[in-house]
C-alpha cells in the first residue's frame, strides 16, 4: 500500500530511541524526509544515521521540550533546511513513577510544561504552514493511562489526558483545512521505558522483574508485549494520505490490553 507521503517533511519528537525512533524509521521507509528531534543529541544522530544508511533522508536536532523559548528558532531552522513540516509526531518522554497525591505544585508545573504545553505550542507554530498547504497530519502519542489509569503513574495519567481533549478540539478546528489530528496510545510496548517501569514495580513489591513481566504479559490477550515497529506502523498510517477521513480519534495499539469499550 502506498501511503502517499513520499517527500513529505516529518518532525518526530523523542526520536532518539524507543517508540520515537521506530516511528521515524517507518516514516522514512515510506519516503518521508525526517527531522529527528530528541533531547539526547547522540541518540538523535544514531537514529538519523540509521535512516540515511537505509537510503532515507534525515536531519538530527537536539530539542529540549521544556525550553519553550527555543520553539520558534528550531522550527525556523527546519523550514530553512527542509521546508515546512507536513507531518508532526508529538511524542514526549514519560514522567517518573509517582502517586498522584501530595506532589509539589512545582513538579506539576514542570511536567505540564514539558509534556503538554510544549506539544500545544509547537503545534501552534507549525499549523500555519499546514494550513497554507491545505494538508497536514498531527499525531500525538500519549499512554493507555488516559483510558485506564495506571497505578503509580499519577503525573502521566492526569497530564496526558489533557492532550486528548486538546487533540479532539483541534481536529474540529482544522478539519476543513485538510489537517487531521489524532491520538495514539500504546499499551505494553517493549521499550526501555517499559523495562524501567517493570523494574520499579518489582522493587516496590519485592518481586523479581521476571515475575512482574510475566504477570503483565498474562493480562494481554495476544500474550506478549508489542514491538515498537507495530506501534510505528499505526502512526505511519495515520500520517498518510490514506487516513484522510480519520481525525479526532483515539487509536489504541495495545494487543487488546485495555478492557473498556
Amino acid at each position: 500500500m502506498d501511503l502517499g507521503i513520499q517527500g513529505k517533511v516529518a518532525l518526530v519528537f523523542g526520536a532518539g530511541g524507543g517508540l520515537g525512533s521506530a516511528i521515524a524509521k517507518v516514516l522514512a521507509a515510506e519516503g518521508a524526509e525526517l527531522v529527528v528531534a530528541d533531547i539526547d543529541e547522540a541518540a538523535a544522530l544514531a537514529t538519523a544515521n540509521s535512516i540515511v544508511a537505509e537510503g532515507g533522508k534525515a536531519t538530527e536536532l537536539r530539542w529540549d521540550l521544556a525550553d519553550l523559548s527555543s520553539i520558534d528558532r528550531h522550527v525556523a531552522t527546519i523550514e530553512r533546511l527542509c521546508g515546512k513540516v507536513d507531518i508532526l509526531v508529538n511524542n514526549t518522554g514519560g514522567p517518573p513513577p509517582a502517586p498522584v497525591s501530595n506532589q509539589d505544585p512545582q513538579a506539576w508545573l514542570q511536567h505540564f510544561q514539558s509534556m503538554v504545553l510544549s506539544v500545544i505550542a509547537i503545534t501552534d507554530r507549525i499549523l500555519p504552514g499546514m494550513r497554507s498547504a491545505r494538508w497536514g497530519r498531527i499525531v500525538t502519542s500519549t499512554s493507555s493511562g488516559v483510558i485506564a489509569p495506571i497505578p503509580n503513574l499519577g503525573f502521566s495519567n492526569a497530564l496526558r489526558l489533557s492532550l486528548v481533549g486538546w487533540s479532539k478540539t483541534l481536529a474540529r478546528e482544522v478539519g476543513r483545512d485538510g489537517i487531521t489530528s489524532n491520538i495514539v496510545l500504546p499499551g505494553r510496548i517493549a521499550t526501555k521505558r517499559i523495562t524501567f517501569l517493570d523494574e520499579q514495580k518489582a522493587k516496590r513489591e519485592g518481586r523479581t522483574v521476571e515475575e512482574v513481566s510475566a504477570e503483565s504479559t498474562s493480562s494481554i490477550p495476544v500474550g506478549r508485549y508489542g514491538k515498537p515497529e507495530e506501534y510505528a506502523d499505526a502512526v505511519a498510517f495515520l500520517a498518510s494520505k490514506r487516513a484522510t477521513y480519520i481525525t479526532g480519534s483515539v487509536i489504541r495499539v495495545d494487543g487488546g490490553l485495555i478492557q473498556s469499550i
